[in-house]
């Protein structure tokens, strides 16, 4: 029941111009707006073919070229193809590590296909791939979740608390203009103690 706006990039059209802004630091065209579409999106499925157990060096390049942070907190459901099951943890050990390090939000259920997930020879299906696409909805709805949690709860300011109804952490650091400690962080904690001080105690 979702309004959704889908839209699909493919990246080999792309390829040399992916290799332009490598070099030159700027990118122009089809790839700029490639660029954009995916930086403005409120969720990412981003999808590669294994290659040398990993993602491959196309897809790497792309991810690359986008600025600093520009994933930063959108929900990603990630998925790769390979020609046998052996592969199936490059989602776990290349592509989950790569969103997380750029701040993505990666959803828990990821999707590898591999030749066997589909057609007679299938040994985990039906022959028609119905293991697959079990898959493929459980992802897709923990990304729709993701889509309405950030809705609900995303907050504005850095230091607003996600979940209102947890107190906030805030560290007691003192004030540039009169060397006080943080108020919100001794009134709402009477005994905080900073990690300096914890620190002392050990010494």
């Amino acid at each position: 029941g979702a309004d959704l706006e889908i839209r699909t990039v493919e990246l080999r059209p792309l390829a040399h111009q992916i290799v332009d802004a490598m070099t030159t630091g700027f990118a122009s065209g089809a790839l700029a707006d490639a660029l954009e579409a995916v930086t403005a999106a409120d969720a990412l499925i981003a999808l590669t073919p294994t290659y040398q157990s990993s993602y491959s060096g196309l897809f790497k390049s792309f991810i690359d070229v986008l600025e600093t942070d520009a994933l930063a907190g959108t929900p990603v459901l990630i998925g790769a193809t390979g020609g046998t099951p052996r592969h199936a943890l490059v989602t776990e050990v290349a592509l989950r590590p790569l969103f997380t390090y750029l701040h993505a939000d990666p959803v828990p259920t990821a999707v590898f296909a591999a030749t066997e997930d589909w057609g007679a020879s299938a040994r985990d299906s039906d022959g028609q791939g119905a293991s697959l696409r079990r898959r493929i909805r459980r992802a897709a709805t923990e990304l729709l979740a993701r889509l309405g949690a950030r809705d609900t709860w995303a907050p504005t300011d850095p230091r607003t608390p996600a979940h209102p109804d947890r107190p906030t952490t805030e560290a007691a650091t003192p004030s540039s203009d009169t060397g006080e400690d943080h108020p919100s962080a001794t009134r709402t904690y009477p005994h905080f103690q900073d990690f300096e001080t914890l620190l002392d105690g050990v010494r």
